[in-house]
């Protein structure tokens, strides 16, 4: 949350900092600190609001295999979404198939 300053007119954010509040928030918060204890999550490196917009994409695809829903939740169209987060392993696509087939024979 950001509130009015006596140097600032208004709360709003700029893109740039947006950008800094994020990755200051994912500094202090989100990664884990063996000295400190604090941390949420060990091996998380600092990132910007896009990643999350990535790592949300690709998780659906694994998930669901639809572009359509991936682009849902993105909030972009199935082709960008096709084209920018498309890209399966080709264990992963076995593996997704093995599930639904799982599914069939149930």
């Amino acid at each position: 949350m950001k509130t009015v300053k006596a140097t600032t007119r208004d709360a709003a954010f700029t893109q740039t900092g947006f950008y800094d509040a994020w990755r200051l928030a994912i500094q202090r918060y989100g990664i884990f600190n063996p000295y400190t204890g604090r941390g949420a999550i060990k091996g998380l490196l600092p990132h910007g609001p896009h990643n999350v917009r990535d790592v949300l994409a690709t998780h659906i695809l694994k998930q669901t295999g639809s572009y359509e829903q991936a682009s849902y939740a993105i909030h972009d169209t199935p082709d960008m979404v096709a084209k920018h987060y498309g890209r399966f392993l080709p264990q992963e696509k076995a593996g997704m198939a093995a599930r639904v087939l799982n599914l069939a024979w149930t």
